[in-house]
């Protein structure tokens, strides 16, 4: 079975108005990830929202579970930004679905070039097919569980919580 991908926004999908000077949701970069990254799994992408995860509400997270609780599909990789990834894990574990989640993101927009998303999505592809079920947050080569992991904004790493 494909492997549900849901796209909620942060860095991860952010471009940059050079006439600005911000960053701004356009469209998801996932399928040219996918496709630079030479990926082979069967995959099955869905855009749920673009939100930079600051502005991320409880009824946002609430639609993330739903999305996931519905997908036919009993592995997922959710796109999300850093800052309250951690947030939407926690309301996902909670929820005890019967499936293996694998929340993942981005430091440097993937616009830009030298972005850590590239890595990270291909992290959490790999991750969702060998753990078993239950919700993770994928970063920088590493998992952890959805209930023992923070974001260290001094250090701008995810980390246990011990």
């Amino acid at each position: 079975m494909a492997i549900k991908l849901l796209i909620t926004g942060g860095t991860f999908d952010k471009d940059y108005d050079e006439l600005n000077g911000k960053l701004y949701f356009h469209d998801t970069h996932v399928h040219e990830m996918l496709k630079l990254g030479r990926c082979r799994l069967a995959t099955n992408v869905r855009t749920v929202m673009m939100v930079d995860s600051l502005e991320m509400t409880d009824s946002d997270r609430e639609i993330i579970r739903e999305v996931c609780r519905r997908s036919e599909e009993e592995r997922i990789v959710v796109t999300h930004g850093t800052d309250t990834m951690a947030e939407t894990a926690r309301v996902l574990g909670a929820a005890g679905l019967p499936k293996t989640i694998v929340l993942t993101g981005a430091m440097i927009p993937y616009a830009f070039g030298s972005s850590d998303g590239l890595f990270n999505l291909g992290s959490a592809l790999s991750f969702v097919q060998v753990l078993p079920h239950g919700v993770y947050v994928a970063m920088n080569g590493m998992f952890f569980r959805w209930d023992d992991v923070k974001k260290n904004k001094g250090l701008g790493v995810f980390e246990t919580l011990s």
